[in-house]
């Protein structure tokens, strides 16, 4: 098969293969064996139940980030702003958890997470308002504004939201009935797993089943284009911010109704950076999205294996995560570069002699 018929799903599987490459020539470098590091991976993520829980657990928060980011860039916004997103959504989520003690548990659990939804979209809902009154470019508002939410998520747990013991950096434990319920005890897999896949399929339907997927997709492969064609740019691209920022608040919700119960200052931990390479692995599609969210979770959940039994440093899976996504864009500007390059020489088979 030339590079020039190479499907998206195949320059992904070529990304992971450079990864794997460039991950055992690190792994020769520091004295290990690439063999029992692999092996120490798939015992570590998939070994038995609850490594297989723990592997989806972190996939979650991933594969509603990395929704959040294909969304917006499908409609040409280029959303960087996940990260402080998902602590708005997180911070949205615990003001209103703290409140559902009493209420009926699916209520209370889905209030929480709409909350957090909202909080998400607000914060995103910024970065568009910039763009389209202001001409600041999406890119630029989105990457300063995590740093004014992950400060204004840290100030409310040392203020409003800090816990009534003012021990900790940190808020109350949200009501108990606000907590998402667990998929398979003792494991800590819980139901926003299966919010997330409901989440990708709804993205599928929405991006390539709708009119509203098609002006999304349309405004994102160029505005002009779909300006001629009745479609309007800004409205479309305000929505799909604001769509993209609903997904990371939800993401930042589960975490907290799944699994930490609580906000604090670190709660998103990067997942939001991490998001756009599960995107962009997952090419921008919900359904590789979803592969791309697991395989990235099992690197997560089995680093500690790989320091445990293979003796190589935890970072280690951060190396193939990177290398991924580089092999990635290696692999499109090979095959673009190809494409380019046949298009020139059929055209100049064509030419007269």
């Amino acid at each position: 098969m030339k590079i020039t018929q190479l499907q998206p799903g195949w320059t992904a599987v070529a990304a992971l293969l450079a990864a794997v490459a460039a991950g055992s020539s690190v792994l020769f470098a520091a004295g290990a064996d690439p063999g029992d590091v692999l092996a120490a991976v798939v015992r570590g993520a998939f070994g038995d139940l609850y490594a297989v829980g723990e592997t989806l657990t972190r996939a979650t928060p991933l594969l509603l980030a990395g929704l959040a980011v294909a969304l917006g860039f499908r409609a040409g916004v280029l959303n960087i702003g996940a990260e402080g997103q998902i602590m708005a959504g997180a911070a949205a989520a615990v003001a209103v958890g703290l409140h559902m003690g009493g209420v009926p548990a699916p209520i209370a659990a889905a209030a929480t997470l709409a909350a957090a939804a909202c909080g998400g979209a607000a914060a995103a809902s910024v970065a568009a308002w910039l763009r389209y009154r202001r001409s600041v470019p999406e890119v630029l508002s989105t990457i300063l504004l995590n740093f004014v939410l992950l400060n204004l998520s840290s100030w409310l747990v040392r203020g409003p939201l800090q816990e009534a013991a003012r021990a900790y950096p940190q808020s109350d434990r949200i009501a108990a009935e606000a907590m998402l319920p667990q998929l398979a005890p003792p494991t800590r897999l819980h139901a926003g797993f299966l919010l997330a896949l409901a989440a990708a399929g709804c993205c599928y339907l929405l991006l390539f089943r709708t009119a509203l997927g098609l002006r999304l997709r349309a405004v994102g492969l160029g505005v002009q284009a779909a300006r001629f064609a009745g479609f309007e740019p800004a409205k479309v691209a305000f929505f799909a911010t604001s769509m993209s920022g609903a997904l990371a608040g939800t993401a930042g919700g589960v975490e907290v109704a799944g699994l930490t119960g609580r906000l604090y200052g670190d709660l998103s931990g990067g997942i939001g950076y991490v998001a756009i390479a599960v995107a962009l692995l997952g090419r921008l599609h919900p359904l590789g999205i979803v592969a791309a969210a697991i395989v990235f979770g099992a690197l997560e959940s089995s680093a500690a294996e790989m320091q445990r039994s293979a003796g190589v440093s935890a970072a280690v899976a951060q190396v193939i995560e990177a290398t991924a996504l580089m092999g990635l864009l290696a692999a499109d500007f090979a095959a673009k570069r190809a494409s380019r390059s046949g298009a020139t020489a059929e055209s100049a088979a064509e030419e007269p002699a």
